[in-house]
């Protein structure tokens, strides 16, 4: 890989199913050491173009590079490179933790020491315990230790919190921070808003087959430069107006009530609020 160059460049990209367009002309680029989320609705294309990328489906047209090498003809050097966490991949019930993640770790020419991964995804206290026996969350964590272990310049993350708690989604969160901070390029598709927003250094937003939207969280669909909503009390009710202005709204509110403005507040579309309108509401 040229480490100049993009983690993961894509131009043109297009991928249909019997005649029904999956993905219609993507371009995509991710630096080296991004934290770089996908989102969108059931059936956008997320799916299908991570699959490519990661090697597993064939595109039907359009250039695609990942580590400097064409996926679709990449060798076991290359697949070395990349982590890949799946939903669901402790398939082995009857190993242990430690046995199913030293099981992993012995494909990889230089693997992360076994117990090392095992402590970063919070389960050191369940080495020894079989996979049959962990709880949802823990299965999750054990997921993402697979997909860990052989030290990746690249990780895919498909939904990597499910049925993670709170608490554990935030420990999760300063782990990739923490990977990324180190060289490693994380690519994340996620349902949830707040973990794009806490995470990635920028988003793309896909909605039948090509992408709607591409920035940083807080510039999203023109998020930052969008309006913002004022409101206030007055007349016995709340008042509100829309700006691209709020300070000088605020500034003539102050002056109109010759000081503190009852009930004031300023709000600007929440990630949430762009997301639902680059997508048209679905789900």
């Amino acid at each position: 890989m040229n480490e100049s160059g993009p983690a993961i460049r894509v131009r043109k990209l297009r991928k249909s199913y019997g005649g029904v367009a999956a993905v219609r002309g993507i371009d995509l680029e991710v630096a080296p050491g991004e934290i770089f989320a996908m989102l969108g609705p059931n059936g956008a294309g997320k799916t299908t173009t991570v699959e490519i990328l990661e090697g597993y489906r064939d595109r039907d047209d359009g250039e695609v590079r990942v580590l400097g090498t064409d996926p679709g003809r990449a060798g076991r050097s290359w697949r070395a490179r990349i982590g890949i966490v799946l939903q669901g991949a402790a398939d082995q019930p009857e190993l242990t933790v430690a046995e199913l993640v030293g099981h992993f770790a012995s494909f990889y020419p230089s693997p992360r020491r076994p117990a090392e991964v095992i402590d970063l995804v919070g389960l050191t206290g369940k080495a020894s315990a079989r996979v049959r026996t962990l709880s949802g969350g823990q299965e999750r964590r054990l997921d993402v230790a697979l997909g860990l272990v052989g030290s990746p310049d690249l990780l895919f993350l498909d939904e990597p919190t499910t049925g993670f708690d709170p608490g554990a989604r935030r420990d999760f969160w300063a782990v990739i921070r923490a990977l990324s901070g180190s060289g490693v390029t994380v690519l994340l598709t996620t349902h949830y808003l707040d973990e794009a927003a806490a995470l990635a250094d920028r988003v793309a937003v896909l909605s039948d087959g090509v992408i709607v939207a591409e920035g940083s969280p807080a510039e999203l669909g023109g998020r930052a430069a969008g309006q913002a909503v004022v409101s206030w009390q007055e007349f016995g009710g709340t008042r509100s107006e829309r700006t691209t202005e709020p300070a000088l709204l605020v500034t003539s509110l102050v002056s109109r009530f010759g000081g503190e403005v009852p009930g004031l507040t300023v709000s600007r579309p929440s990630l949430e609020d762009i997301y639902l309108e680059l997508i048209g509401g679905r789900p």
